[in-house]
């Protein structure tokens, strides 16, 4: 992996509190920070990609009217958890 050089600007009163935090998980400062934006890019980036799967599933039931009952979704998941067997699930058609 190469490394590029940036700047980062910090207010003072947050770059003590990083400088404090960092510290109190035996990490340096820049260890600390390099570590806060690669967990926050990760979450953007899983974020977007949430909505665009959201935004897929909104076209494919607009496409087809078919979806499962959140009911029968949530029974599923939840025996599945409990480690008991669970029903496949049927898909339904949205009557317009």
């Amino acid at each position: 992996m190469a490394i590029q050089a940036t700047s980062l600007k910090l207010p003072a009163e947050l770059k003590a509190r990083v400088d404090t935090a960092a510290k109190a998980v035996g990490r340096s400062a820049h260890a600390f920070m390099m570590e806060a934006i690669e967990r926050e890019t990760t979450r953007a980036e899983r974020f977007a990609e949430f909505v665009a799967e959201a935004h897929e599933a909104d076209r494919e039931f607009e496409r087809t009217s078919r979806y499962y009952e959140a009911e029968d979704v949530f029974g599923y998941f939840a025996a599945r958890a409990a480690g008991k067997p669970a029903r496949r699930l049927k898909l339904k058609t949205w009557r317009r």
